[in-house]
């Protein structure tokens, strides 16, 4: 389960791309695009926990330290309005200096260092088949960014792209401190807060923004809102709890193929052969991991461990 939640957040997030494509086309800026994306998704989550108190109520942290109320709220608050939003704003100041291929290629490096960092902190054990996994996903990743054609290269762009990798990297080896403590829709309401405050007072000091766009722009950005964020969010909360940081970045590297795969589709972007050769490569990888996992949980007949992550990933 914890997979197929993960796999469903990269595809959500995956989809963004291409929503963001048809919104620019409408005539959206990217702040204004952030924004509304953020306020949007951080709205329709409260009114969720308003209508639903249910969705409040937090999962059991078996093996985890304590930590007050205060600082898990402060910590998820600070997941959006620090990790969030500065990711977002490298990733797309990179992209005013590089291709968009190479800048996803240099991003798309997290995966290594989230489980780098997993380990140094003991959180997982690199395991053989997880090794394994790593470099197929990631070569298979390779593979499909490269797979794109020519592609130019910016010193500046590169350093941008390279901290939104390591801007994400602790995102997420943060966020698996506190999403055993809250629920995923709270932990999502928080980190979107928090990134729609950071815009906001962005957009105080730089002028503001115009939201004068059509019906199009706006349709845009709410598939943005709903679908690459409130959906893509909540499932990768809820995915990482079950896998644990390593095994969910691994399986978010199915994002660029998504991407790649819906290019062709929508934008009528054509796939070449390197690149379905790297999301095979990828998607092996991914069910190498299933496998890992469906193994692992079968000797347990005790149906409350479905809800705790694998024991590689729990924190000391």
């Amino acid at each position: 389960m914890g997979a197929a939640l993960c796999l469903l957040s990269a595809a959500c997030f995956g989809a963004m791309a291409i929503f963001g494509k048809l919104a620019y086309d409408a005539g959206v800026s990217t702040g204004e695009l952030l924004l509304v994306r953020f306020t949007l998704a951080a709205v329709l989550l409260g009114i969720a926990l308003l209508v639903r108190p249910g969705l409040r109520r937090a999962p059991s942290a078996p093996g985890r330290p304590a930590m007050t109320g205060r600082r898990v709220l402060a910590v998820a608050v600070a997941l959006g309005a620090v990790g969030y939003a500065a990711q977002a704003g490298l990733f797309f100041g990179a992209l005013q200096l590089m291709d968009a291929s190479l800048l996803a290629l240099i991003l798309y490096t997290y995966p290594v260092l989230v489980t780098v960092g997993a380990v140094l902190l003991g959180r997982d054990r690199l395991s053989p088949r997880r090794a394994a996994a790593l470099v197929g996903a990631s070569g298979g990743t390779l593979l499909v960014l490269l797979g794109a054609g020519g592609v130019g290269f910016h010193p500046l762009g590169a350093l941008l792209a390279f901290a939104a990798a390591l801007t994400y990297t602790i995102y997420i080896l943060v966020a698996d401190t506190v999403v055993h403590r809250l629920a995923p829709v709270v932990l999502a309401a928080l980190v979107l807060t928090g990134a729609a405050g950071t815009l906001a007072v962005h957009a105080l000091f730089t002028g503001g923004v115009d939201l004068t766009f059509g019906w199009r722009g706006w349709f845009w950005v709410a598939c943005i809102a709903v679908v690459s964020t409130v959906v893509a969010m909540l499932t990768f909360f809820a995915g990482l709890r079950r896998t644990g940081p390593s095994t969910a970045a691994i399986l978010s590297t199915v994002e660029p193929v998504v991407t790649a795969v819906l290019a062709t589709l929508v934008l009528g972007e054509n796939l070449t052969v390197v690149q379905l050769v790297g999301g095979a490569l990828v998607l092996s990888s991914v069910v190498v991991l299933q496998l890992r996992s469906a193994r692992a949980q079968r000797p347990s007949r005790d149906p409350a461990r479905d809800d705790v992550a694998e024991p590689t990933a729990v924190a000391p």
